[in-house]
C-alpha cells in the first residue's frame, strides 16, 4: 500500500512522547523534510523549493501541531498531521515565526525546553535570522538538543518501511537487468545515465533522486562525478550507483559491468570485494558496533597494504534518505539493532588511480542479515 496506516504514525508519536518525557523535554521542533515526513506522512517534491520554511511541534503531553505555508494545507490535511495552522507565504517579514512563537508560549511553561535535532546528519531548515528571532522573543525557553530522539526513532525501520525499501530495490534490480538495452560500446555515458533513469521509471520508480557512476579503463577514479559525454569503449568498467525512490523510501546500491571484456586483474579485485562484503555481512548482528563491521571489511580490503583511496566509510544506514545513520567507519560506535536497514559498500584499489566499488542493501534481524537488494552476479557481467 501507499503511505502508512494511522497505527504506524500513532506508534511513532507515542514513542517520541515517551522519549521526550524521559529526556525532560517539553517538545520537539522539526523543520527538515525527512523528519517532518516521518511524523506526518507529508510526501511532496515541493521541498525542492527553499523559499518557505515548514514547522512541526511534537509535544510531550499534547497532540502535535504543524505550522505551514498556506500552499501546503490542502495536501497536509490528507496526512496524519494533527492540528494545522498556516500563514500566507512568501512573507519575508514573518514566515510563520509569530505563529510559532504564540504556540510555544501557549503550550510550554515559561522555562520550557525545546529539543531540536542537533547532531551529525541533521539540519535546521529555517533561516538563521528567523531562529534567532524566535529565541530572542522567547528568551525564557531553552532551545537544546533533542537528545537524538529523532535519530533513534528513525534508525529502526518498521515492517512497512522495510517493504517500501525492498520495493525500491526490486525496481532498481529490474532496471539493472535491462542494462543491455541502454549501454554498450560506443554509447555516451551521459546517454546511459539518462536512459537508465528512464528504465527505473518504467519499472515503477516514483523518481530517481540519485544516480552516480563512471566508465573508465580497468576501473574508475571516483564514484560521485556527473556523467561525461565520452562514449563507452572496450575495456571500460561501467558502474552505476542508484538511489531509486518508491513511496518516499530509497534503495542505494550499485552494479558494475565490463564493456566487451574483463581483465584477470579486475576479476581478482572483484573477488576481493565480494569477500569483504561477506565479511561485513557476517558482522551485521544486533549488539555489534558499526566500526566492527568496518574493520571486518577493511581487513579483507587492505591485505597488509594501506588503502590510498578511501571514502571514509564502507557503508551506511538507509531509508527515507539516501544515506542515514550509522556510518561503517572506524569511528562509529553505534550499536547495531534489529530493524536497521544498511548498505555495505566496500571499495578496493586497483592501482594508484583506479578503484572498484560494490554496494548492497541489508536488513538486520535477530537471526542475521537479510539481503534486500537482488543478489549480484558472481562475476562482473560483460555488456
Amino acid at each position: 500500500m501507499r503511505g502508512f496506516t494511522p497505527n504506524e504514525f500513532n506508534a511513532r508519536l507515542s514513542k517520541a512522547q515517551i522519549l521526550l518525557q524521559k529526556s525532560d523535554l517539553d517538545c520537539l521542533l522539526v523543520t527538515n523534510e525527512a523528519d517532518f515526513r516521518y511524523f506526518t506522512g507529508f510526501l511532496t517534491r515541493f521541498w525542492e523549493s527553499p523559499t518557505r520554511p515548514w514547522y512541526l511541534l511534537i509535544f510531550a503531553n499534547y497532540p502535535p501541531i504543524t505550522i505551514v505555508p498556506s500552499i501546503g494545507v490542502h495536501l497536509l490535511k490528507k496526512t496524519w498531521s494533527g492540528e494545522i495552522r498556516s500563514w500566507e507565504s512568501p512573507n519575508v517579514s514573518d514566515e510563520g515565526i509569530s505563529l510559532l512563537q504564540n504556540i510555544l508560549s501557549e503550550f510550554l511553561p515559561k522555562n520550557g525546553r525545546v529539543g531540536l535535532p542537533s547532531g551529525p546528519e541533521t539540519l535546521l531548515r529555517m533561516p538563521l535570522v528567523y531562529f534567532n528571532q524566535l529565541r530572542s522573543s522567547l528568551d525564557k525557553l531553552h532551545f537544546v538538543s533533542d537528545c537524538e530522539i529523532v535519530k533513534n526513532l528513525r534508525l529502526i525501520k518498521s515492517d512497512s518501511e522495510v517493504k517500501k525499501i525492498s520495493q525500491a530495490a526490486a525496481i532498481a534490480g529490474r532496471a539493472f537487468s535491462r542494462i543491455n538495452e541502454v549501454a554498450g560500446s560506443g554509447v555516451q555515458l551521459s546517454k546511459v545515465f539518462r536512459d537508465f533513469q528512464a528504465l527505473c521509471l518504467d519499472e515503477g520508480a516514483d523518481w530517481v533522486s540519485y544516480l552516480a557512476g563512471a566508465s573508465e579503463q580497468g576501473g574508475y577514479s571516483d564514484v560521485i562525478s556527473p556523467a561525461k559525454d565520452a562514449p563507452l569503449v572496450a575495456g571500460d568498467v561501467l558502474m552505476l550507483d542508484t538511489g531509486v525512490v518508491y513511496d518516499g523510501y530509497f534503495c542505494d546500491y550499485n552494479r558494475n559491468f565490463g564493456v566487451t571484456e574483463i581483465s584477470n586483474r579486475l576479476s581478482s579485485s572483484w573477488d576481493r570485494l565480494q569477500e569483504a562484503t561477506e565479511a561485513g555481512k557476517n558482522m551485521l548482528i544486533p549488539g555489534n558496533t558499526a566500526k566492527q563491521v568496518f574493520f571486518a571489511m577493511n581487513a579483507i580490503l587492505q591485505k597488509g597494504k594501506n588503502r590510498k583511496n578511501s571514502s571514509g566509510r564502507l557503508g551506511h544506514g538507509l531509508g527515507m534518505q539516501l544515506t542515514e545513520w550509522p556510518s561503517f567507519s572506524k569511528y562509529d560506535e553505534t550499536i547495531l539493532q534489529e530493524g536497521m536497514v544498511v548498505t555495505l559498500e566496500p571499495i578496493i584499489d586497483i592501482d594508484d588511480e583506479k578503484i572498484l566499488v560494490h554496494e548492497d542493501n541489508f536488513l538486520i534481524t535477530a537471526n542475521g542479515p537479510e539481503q534486500i537488494s537482488p543478489q549480484c552476479n558472481p562475476t562482473i557481467p560483460v555488456i
